[in-house]
């Protein structure tokens, strides 16, 4: 356990908690929305922040987070209202939010690649105190929203149209979900990096849907799938001298596909139970009463 005592693995292991936690809690939502690679191109944006942030020498977490989140709400209002440019106008967003971030952060004079190489991919011994209150904070906002509104979620994330016909805000709560997509990013992108964090809202989900059916069960198993992931990742990346993000993906795939090996015999099973118990059922039925035997010709 003497990966505990450094301050920096301190910091690291608790971003990495709340990383675990964030990113398949927002993810299950997207994942439902058909809109996986909704984080890569908020991530793409969020660059913009980062160097903003090195360029008037403030938070890069805080300022890639306005960033963002703007470039969410513009995200989520193209795809609304985009029609057929809709595409066009998202690839000039994310590769124009990814070309301004380099930009920026090479005309300030305290950042350098190396910089730029940590927001995109992770470091465990950057997270500093301000970044782990920042996140502390907005990881409690997303955890907030994406509990406490659940059911409305999950409504407009599997039909539009039925939820606008119950009364649901159905825009205010789209906008809702991609602000909430937008400040996950921010939160992870210090753990598992800029360029790896859609991967971490998606492939923990992905995987609870092997074993789960239910909304909950997934979003459990999802969230504990995360923080495992998250946390041997961080761990390795200590004594191994690893990518924390890479090493983290890396995972969250392994666990995917030993989830997928063990549900897969587990649905022939449930589908030969269920066959036999049809077949049950209508042995059951009285042969004097089984349906044409009163038909006459």
């Amino acid at each position: 356990m003497d990966f505990l005592e450094p301050a920096f693995m301190q910091r690291a292991l608790l971003a990495a908690v709340l990383v675990g936690i964030t990113a398949p809690a927002v993810g299950i939502y997207l994942v439902q929305r058909r809109q996986a690679l909704m984080g890569d191109g908020i991530g793409h944006v969020a660059m913009t922040g980062v160097g903003l942030g090195f360029l008037l020498n403030s938070s890069p977490v805080w300022m890639a987070t306005l960033v963002a989140v703007a470039g969410s709400v513009a995200m989520e209002l193209i795809r609304a209202y985009g029609k057929t440019r809709g595409d066009l106008a998202l690839a000039l967003l994310f590769y124009g939010g990814m070309a301004g971030g380099v930009l920026l952060i090479n005309l300030s004079p305290t950042g350098s690649n190396a910089n730029l190489s940590s927001y995109l991919f992770g470091s465990l011994s950057t997270v500093s105190t301000e970044d782990v209150t920042a996140i502390s904070v907005l990881a409690a906002f997303v955890v907030l929203v994406t509990v406490g509104l659940r059911r409305q979620l999950f409504a407009v994330s599997q039909d539009e149209e039925f939820a606008r016909v119950t009364g649901l805000p159905v825009r205010a709560l789209n906008l809702l979900i991609a602000v909430t997509a937008a400040v996950t990013v921010t939160v992870a992108m210090r753990v598992v990096g800029l360029l790896l964090v859609s991967a971490l809202m998606v492939v923990p989900v992905a995987a609870a849907q092997q074993l789960s059916k239910s909304f909950r069960a997934t979003f459990v198993l999802a969230v504990a799938t995360g923080v495992t992931v998250t946390l041997a990742g961080t761990v390795t990346s200590y004594y191994q001298d690893v990518p924390p993000g890479a090493t983290i993906v890396l995972y969250a795939i392994g666990i995917f596909i030993v989830l997928t090996l063990l549900a897969t015999p587990l649905a022939k099973r449930r589908a030969r139970a269920a066959e036999a118990a049809a077949l049950d059922c209508d042995a059951q039925v009285p042969a004097a009463r089984r349906p044409g035997d009163d038909v006459k010709v």
